[in-house]
């Protein structure tokens, strides 16, 4: 009992370390994994681990091939809820480079990784590959935490989360393979071993992953599953496709819980945000159990095994020739350019999938007394470890050094996707601005994305918004609900992340009425509030551009602006077409020449009359050149 709640506790507390300090979770989870497991023996005066996942294969937290077992089935869980949040919408253009990183980046990975493994430690071709195979994968439970702290332009971001991702089971599945073939010990055997297997995982993988997938979704849709069950319901599904898709072709439950994930995350189900928080919750429990499990189960002699030379030139070659070579060949032709490819080749640490199945294999493999297996475990724990600590510690020095870190945050987040929200949203990209809207209404976020916004369903009292990757551009924040409690939680919680340039909210009805209480952060003027702008934009959904003569022509319509409730003030465009979002305070607003004063509503009447003045001189031309 004291190891199962001391296993809870050391992980949600290495979680929020990891929080804490903005690194990977992984990093101190298998750093306690190690001491309360292999570094602990010598520590204790019998030369016992404080945490004994497996001892003498038999006895222990899980004792048998139980953690096997558990470590497969979270796994899953993983896996699945990383397939949720993959959108379609995010491939784009980059659709080709993840394709190719996930096939061509494969091969080059595989065969790499196994000829460094071979020269530099002596192993058989069998263990050389079966590493190789192991380290294929990346990971996005330790990519996410990453990215996340490091603002890169979206598609170099989504490069990554989604070879993090997709990879997970195509590493398992070639593992799998290699497995295989050191059991039926090489030959013909092996050839039709090998065809078969592969063709069993990709048919009953994606067979049962798409099937119960749209089954699961028509329930939610049917509304036949209760709300208070979905979660579970969905939890006991996973667990279901994954455990029948293993029974028919072993290891095919990975590629089925990704597909199955994909395809509902892909869906316009009522409920997937709240099914993505529960899986979100779920995963981060599961990993930090996971990790100081399998570092546990690790032996202080497997340890000494890799405290040499040998270690480090394997890790160097692995990150500094394998991984380079991989992305560059899977990169050509793409568009990307050399500091992107370089950026790419740089992040790849390896996380979970590696780690667990490297346990599984190597352990059976040991306990088999195949030559060299021994040494699977440890030394894929050690490139783990070390891709995790290097990536973490350089990633944003080195996104600096080659010029893909973003200097000047210009995208917007606005919080609400109203009718009101999604106009000024279109107009600012139409204006090659990035914005990102954000509501909890399922409705408004369709709309919004009709209109080809991106949008993102969410509420900001949930911490989902700052760990999406998606959002790093993100400078200027633009609080516009209906609610003025909304709008003031958005300010507090996300300026520091989001708001650099600028964090700016809807005024209240109450601010509206009392002249004195006029907030530094207020949005476009002191005199319309939610209501006002809704109604106004009802009634003249239009945005204006007018030409500014001067400073007083500025203020001049401003004056107008308040006299006229039909007319508000958004923002003023510079010569060079950047928009600067007007304050409630708007004589804070730099005016220069070539200026323009854009507003929403009817048009000004000065400018109208100006208008017709223009076409009625333009008219007179037109007959004296007849004449």
């Amino acid at each position: 009992m004291l190891e199962l709640a001391g296993l809870v506790i050391l992980g949600i507390l290495a979680q929020w370390v990891a929080w804490k300090t903005k690194t990977p979770a992984i990093l101190p989870l298998i750093l306690i994994g190690l001491f309360v497991g292999p570094i602990s023996t010598l520590l204790s005066g019998d030369g016992t681990k404080w945490l004994e996942p497996i001892w003498n294969g038999q006895e222990g937290v899980f004792p048998g091939e139980s953690l096997f077992y558990f470590v497969s089935l979270a796994i899953a869980v993983i896996l699945f809820e990383g397939g949720l949040t993959l959108r379609k919408g995010e491939v784009g253009n980059i659709g080709p480079v993840i394709i190719k990183l996930i096939s061509v980046g494969v091969v080059v990975t595989f065969f790499g990784a196994g000829l460094a493994a071979h020269f530099i430690y002596g192993f058989s071709w069998q263990i050389s590959f079966l590493f190789s195979s192991l380290i294929i994968v990346t990971g996005p439970t330790v990519i996410s935490p990453i990215l996340r702290n490091i603002p890169l332009k979206t598609h170099v971001s989504s490069i990554l989360k989604w070879e993090g991702i997709l990879i997970d089971p195509i590493g398992a599945l070639i593992a799998v393979l290699m497995y295989e073939f050191i059991r039926v010990e090489g030959g013909q055997d092996f050839t039709m071993t090998a065809l078969t297997e592969f063709g069993k995982i990709i048919l009953f993988g994606f067979t049962f992953g798409f099937t119960f997938a749209h089954v699961l979704a028509l329930l939610i849709k049917r509304n036949i599953i209760p709300h208070y069950l979905l979660n579970v319901f969905t939890l006991a599904t996973v667990l279901g496709v994954f455990v029948l898709a293993d029974l028919f072709a072993h290891e095919s439950g990975l590629l089925a819980v990704v597909v199955m994930g994909m395809v509902m995350g892909n869906k316009d189900l009522p409920n997937i945000k709240e099914l993505l928080y529960f899986k979100e919750s779920l995963s981060v429990l599961l990993i930090s159990i996971l990790f100081i499990l399998l570092a546990a189960n690790i032996e202080i002699e497997e340890l000494l095994l890799i405290f040499n030379w040998k270690a480090l030139i394997l890790f160097g070659t692995v990150v500094l020739l394998v991984r380079p070579l991989g992305v560059l060949l899977s990169s050509l032709g793409s568009g990307l350019r050399w500091n992107e490819i370089a950026f790419v080749s740089w992040v790849g640490p390896r996380g979970i999938v590696a780690a667990g199945i490297a346990s599984l294999f190597g352990l059976k493999l040991a306990r088999e007394g195949v030559p060299g297996a021994e040494y699977i475990t440890p030394l894929v724990f050690m490139i783990v470890l070390l891709s995790v600590l290097l990536n973490a510690t350089t990633a944003r020095m080195f996104a600096r050094a080659v010029g893909v870190f973003i200097k000047n945050s210009e995208g917007i987040l606005i919080i609400g996707a109203s009718s009101l929200s999604r106009l000024i949203a279109k107009y600012l990209q139409d204006n090659k601005r990035h914005v990102v809207l954000v509501d909890n209404n399922a409705d408004n976020i369709r709309k919004a994305k009709d209109l080809g916004l991106d949008a993102i369903e969410g509420s900001v009292y949930q911490d989902d918004l700052m760990n999406n990757i998606e959002l790093n551009d993100i400078g200027y924040l633009m609080a516009m609900t209906g609610n003025s409690d909304i709008n003031k939680t958005a300010i507090t919680k996300f300026t520091r992340q989001f708001g650099e340039k600028g964090s700016f909210r809807l005024i209240s009805s109450d601010e509206m009425n009392d002249p004195e209480t006029n907030p530094s952060e207020g949005l476009f003027s002191h005199t319309d509030d939610y209501i006002k702008l809704t109604e106004v934009a009802r009634k003249f959904p239009r945005i204006h551009e007018v030409l500014l003569n001067s400073r007083a022509h500025y203020e001049g319509l401003i004056e107008i602006s308040k006299t006229d409730p039909d007319i508000i003030p958004l923002f003023v465009k510079k010569d060079s077409g950047e928009l600067e979002i007007i304050p409630s305070h708007s004589s804070e607003v730099e005016i220069g020449n070539g200026y323009q004063l854009v507003y929403l509503g009817k048009k000004i009447q000065k400018e109208v009359e100006e208008e017709q003045e223009e076409d009625y001189e333009e008219t007179v031309e037109d007959l004296d050149k007849e004449v």
